[in-house]
């Protein structure tokens, strides 16, 4: 039986003594990374951030930081000027989140006739983005400072462990 250093209250086979495992609690017992860029897709795993803070933080253009298999969520650095590009999703819902800039979000049916995108709107800080599967959209930034989103795929749409530095690493993949 172990018993804890100047103390009549014994050690049960379970309990870890902390002295020996210094990180114990913030590795294994909290899987949070708040001040930090996600590099690892946690997928499938519990897994808890500062999503705000993360959002912030990412330099690339998308981070998958969790894919399970109904859901996926990723992080997204839009530079000045530059934006989403205009996409779909056929069978996949998506929530955005701007979490820093700000955008001008268009939606539509047809992709040929920009007049076809017919729902506008100016988005900032705060903003939630409701996109239903099969829908054109796209978000340009229009603000001075990069727009920092995160995203919600339902089911998952990219691949697993997914990491694009740049706007063209996303266009060829």
């Amino acid at each position: 039986m172990y018993y804890y250093q100047n103390s009549f209250y014994p050690r049960l086979p379970f309990q870890r003594d902390f002295r020996y495992y210094p990180n114990y609690q913030t590795h294994y017992m909290n899987r949070t990374v708040p001040y930090q860029q996600p590099k690892t897709d946690f997928g499938k795993e519990p897994f808890t951030l500062n999503i705000a803070q993360a959002s912030k933080n990412n330099n690339t253009y998308r981070t998958a930081i969790w894919t399970g298999e109904h859901l996926q969520v990723t992080l997204m650095n839009i530079n000045i000027g530059d934006d989403i590009g205009l996409e779909i999703h056929p069978d996949t819902d998506q929530f955005l989140r701007i979490e820093q800039g700000q955008g001008l979000l268009q939606m539509g049916d047809n992709p040929n006739n920009p007049n076809n995108l017919t729902f506008q709107a100016n988005v900032f800080e705060d903003s939630a983005i409701m996109v239903p599967a099969g829908t054109w959209h796209n978000v340009i930034n229009t603000g001075p400072i990069p727009l920092k989103i995160y995203s919600i795929y339902a089911p998952p749409h990219h691949p697993y462990g997914t990491v694009q530095q740049t706007k063209a690493d996303a266009m060829e993949s």
